[in-house]
């Protein structure tokens, strides 16, 4: 059993992540190689220093520029956006593995008498206009409906008609999104954009345990390192306490993953097997641990298990996006500032595209954290690379 300390496991994960260091991943060939290792990062429409799986991704891959995530998606089609952890962005090549949750979709799609009807009307009108948003789409009035990936378990609610049929066909996977204007989604037949071999792949899998395996995995490809215990990391997997150690247990005896203790934590964490001689590198203490800063998305992988973040590096974050202004303790939209292999704070900054200003409004340090001309300098560089990933050509301290 290898035993690490809270050091060696922080630096560890890091280093999977590409967080520490020099950067692995690079332009956008490195964007789509973190994808793929990450197994999915998750989507937020949210815009105000950029969307969450940008911010992701600025934050490990170097010279990245958000038009390199659109033409990933919808020029080059090596990813889609579809649901996984929540809303996520994932290599198109895992189209196959989630064939039995479009196939739950269309069953439930099924179950709405009014649907129907409206499909064979949306399609045959893609056909000739797409693409299509549910306000060019002509289909008005509203109907019952509840999509598959919005799950509420209020069966008495009306939608929009035109939203609810392309969302409808589009968790079906008939429809993929063609392309975003803002947050606004436009729509054509996946036929047109993703390759045969794809839409007509068997499913890979045995059964729902192979399943939950291979989602087990790469999520672990994502963090690095997870904990035997009920983990934010593995939403979307649907592992209750049993299942899991069953999941862990059975990728344990086929040897695609290794246990490890941490000290000072109970539950045993488990690495991919593939990672052992980064762990190697670890335990040696033969990896390099430059003092890079990041400013991380608040969905950030890293970020998925607060606990395990909270235990292991003894910073507690919480996304106060949804909290009420009077109680929030820091802001709005507050993103974690990574420096080599601590947490030092948070910072709240708003791109400002009228005038090209990255605007910060507050940078809260953690309790100990001393502002050294060193810290101030790579905060500068780091404010000044965060301001061009935005398209702003100045940083300012406002209110």
């Amino acid at each position: 059993m290898i035993v690490l300390t809270k050091a060696q496991a922080r630096a560890f994960i890091l280093a999977k992540q590409g967080l520490l260091d020099s950067y692995r991943f690079s332009g956008k060939e490195g964007a789509y190689a973190y994808v793929r290792q990450a197994g999915c990062i998750q989507y937020d429409p949210v815009d105000v220093c950029g969307k969450n799986a940008e911010l992701t991704l600025q934050s490990r891959v170097k010279g990245f520029r958000k038009s390199m995530l659109a033409e990933l998606l919808y020029r080059d089609r090596l990813l889609v956006d579809y649901a996984d952890k929540e809303l996520s962005i994932w290599p198109a090549e895992d189209w196959p593995y989630f064939s039995p949750y479009r196939e739950r979709s269309r069953a439930l799609g099924a179950s709405f008498p009014d649907l129907a009807a409206l499909e064979q009307q949306a399609l045959s009108y893609i056909r000739a206009h797409a693409p299509v948003s549910s306000d060019t789409l002509p289909i008005s009035g509203e109907i019952f409906w509840h999509s598959s990936m919005h799950w509420s378990g209020n069966w008495h609610k009306k939608s929009k008609a035109a939203r609810s049929v392309l969302e409808q066909l589009y968790t079906d996977g008939t429809l993929v999104i063609h392309h975003k204007n803002g947050s606004r989604k436009f729509y054509d037949l996946s036929e047109r954009h993703l390759a045969a071999s794809l839409l007509t792949a068997p499913f890979p899998c045995a059964d729902d345990m192979a399943l939950q395996c291979w989602r087990v995995l790469r999520r672990l490809g994502a963090v690095g390192m997870l904990w035997d215990r009920n983990s934010p990391a593995l939403l979307g997997i649907e592992l209750k306490a049993d299942r899991r150690k069953a999941v862990f247990s059975a990728l344990e005896s086929r040897g695609a993953i290794l246990p490890a203790r941490v000290e000072g934590i109970k539950p045993a964490f488990y690495f991919r097997t593939e990672d052992e001689p980064l762990m190697r590198a670890v335990l040696a203490g033969t990896l390099d641990k430059k003092a890079r800063m990041e400013f991380l998305a608040p969905l950030d992988p890293l970020l998925w298990d607060k606990m395990m973040v909270a235990a292991l590096w003894d910073f507690h974050y919480s996304w106060e996006i949804y909290t009420p202004a009077d109680k929030r303790q820091y802001g709005y939209y507050t993103l974690p500032i990574l420096w080599g292999s601590d947490f030092i704070g948070r910072i709240e900054a708003v791109a400002n595209q009228k005038n090209s200003t990255l605007c910060v409004k507050n940078i809260w340090l953690e309790p100990g954290i001393r502002q050294t001309k060193k810290l101030q300098c790579s905060l500068d560089r780091t404010l000044r690379r965060f301001s061009r990933f935005n398209d702003c050509t100045a940083v300012a301290f406002c209110e």
